[in-house]
């Protein structure tokens, strides 16, 4: 059932012998497809692209090489990773070492293909970097002074700066447009506002490429993390949100967050009756989705003997996630992708409005998750994902590289737009006990099988919790989820 069969030679969507064949100007048709206006349909071609997240990095992996790095510029961060005894990826429960960002970059840069962009849903930064920075400079989590403060900033801005680079370097000269995740601070959940005043120029001229207007990136950026992009000459606006001030954990006090997430969704209300208006498509991008906290609601202390909970950990604050859903209703079809993270899992969400949020896994292994990023095929028509396929990588096996997990059209059997055919797969999951258990297993991009289950940081899907599972994907209210657990 799982598709193993790549070899190198197909590029996700055309080989590279047919690619050498195409003129410039039908390989820039063929990047774009039906981004643009200007290609003549015989040069039409569904086209890919990669989509990785929540990597994770964490530079002090390795305690002995902290001076180093203190003392080095980002760009030498490499030669002292290279010091360095630990030369294995992380392990599960870890998160992304230097060896393991090798790895992945390696593999995102095999498997770019002819993908005009690539995405990132956020979380660039290791879990609780800023206190271990601390800790390794003066033997607490907490800053003593400004200077040490100071020092920490300075610090995450070149671990940015050099995951940044490392990326564009993989990528070459395609856009990495994004979404901001809660560790992309220097708070530890953020994101904050000094960490997106200091790292803004950085997003736009290294990820961004300086696609778009910069003035026009800069004032929504840093005043709330959040833009809009619309690559010249296409039918296509990417929007890329905030959406970790959504979350409950985020405002330290209730109501908080009130007016700049009121002011996030006006400017989300505006970017999308402006596409509307131009006829174009969009892309959402956001790092943590609506919904539930799934794998949390789903701890064992939290269900009862008979597999209900009477409650669930949520996303996002209430208010919050209703005027979303209420917004993206108001514009039927004009969202044709959205994409999230966080989770760290194998995932998606069908939204009351039927946008599906597809969730890609993390390259990170912290939550027990086998690293893994994902290369869509897009509809050159549409705009919409027609396919998958999931690259991972086996901690166990420790192979040489990612490699083609499985294939979501192979896999499943089911062809067409994306969006509709997650619909269609979402009551079979309930009655097709194949497609059950093809789902289950690869939620942990392959490390949530019985026979894998060998350490403490994976909390398997079991016969008892995988309503809480299945009711999470199309049940985006707390109480609707409860209750679908119970009637399951």
């Amino acid at each position: 059932m799982v598709d193993n069969s790549d070899n190198g030679v197909e590029t996700f969507g055309i080989s590279r012998r047919d690619f050498v064949k195409y003129s410039a100007g039908t390989v820039a048709c063929l990047y774009l497809g039906a981004l643009t206006t200007a290609c003549g349909s015989s040069a039409r071609s569904d086209f890919p692209v990669v989509v990785f997240s929540d990597v994770h990095f964490n530079p002090l992996y390795d305690g002995t090489l902290f001076q180093a790095l203190v003392a080095a510029d980002a760009s030498g961060w490499d030669a002292v990773f290279r010091t360095s005894a630990i030369t294995s990826p992380s392990a599960w429960g870890q998160d992304s070492n230097y060896p393991l960002l090798q790895l992945a970059l390696a593999s995102i840069k095999t498997g770019l293909g002819t993908s005009p962009f690539v995405i990132f849903t956020g979380d660039i930064l290791g879990h609780g970097l800023p206190q271990m920075f601390y800790y390794h400079l003066n033997g607490t989590t907490n800053p003593r002074d400004a200077a040490d403060t100071a020092a920490m900033r300075a610090f995450t801005d070149k671990a940015v700066t050099f995951f940044m680079a490392k990326v564009r370097a993989a990528v070459g000269t395609v856009p990495v447009f994004f979404a901001l995740g809660n560790g992309d601070s220097y708070t530890g959940y953020g994101p904050d506002g000094a960490f997106l005043a200091n790292t803004a120029e950085s997003y736009y001229t290294t990820f961004l490429n300086g696609l778009g207007a910069r003035q026009a990136f800069l004032e929504t950026f840093t005043s709330g993390g959040y833009y809009s992009v619309e690559p010249a000459g296409t039918n296509l606006m990417v929007i890329g949100m905030n959406t970790i001030i959504f979350s409950p954990l985020v405002a330290p006090t209730p109501g908080a967050n009130d007016d700049a997430v009121a002011a996030q969704l006006d400017w989300l209300d505006a970017r999308l009756a402006a596409a509307t208006v131009a006829g174009k498509k969009v892309w959402l991008l956001m790092h943590a989705p609506p919904g539930a906290d799934i794998g949390t609601t789903a701890q064992p202390a939290n269900i009862d003997v008979n597999g209900h909970i009477s409650t669930a950990t949520m996303m996002w604050v209430a208010k919050y996630q209703t005027r979303f859903l209420q917004l993206v209703a108001n514009y039927p079809g004009v969202i044709s992708l959205t994409l999230a993270g966080h989770t760290h899992m194998d995932e998606y969400r069908i939204l009351p409005s039927l946008d599906t949020v597809e969730i890609t896994p993390a390259i990170a292994p912290y939550f027990g998750n086998n690293p893994a990023f994902k290369v869509f095929t897009i509809s050159d028509r549409t705009l919409k994902p027609v396919d998958y396929s999931s690259m991972n990588y086996d901690l166990a096996a420790a192979p040489a590289s990612f490699s083609r997990y499985y294939t979501f059209t192979a896999a499943y059997s089911l062809t067409g737009n994306l969006d509709g055919s997650l619909s269609r797969l979402t009551p079979a999951l309930v009655t097709n006990s194949a497609s059950q258990a093809l789902y289950r297993g690869y939620y942990y991009s392959g490390h949530n099988t019985p026979q894998s289950i060998t350490d403490t940081h994976v909390n398997p899907i079991t016969d008892t919790n995988w309503p809480i599972y299945w009711s999470g994907i199309a049940n985006m209210d707390q109480q609707d989820l409860v209750a679908s657990v119970a009637a399951y």
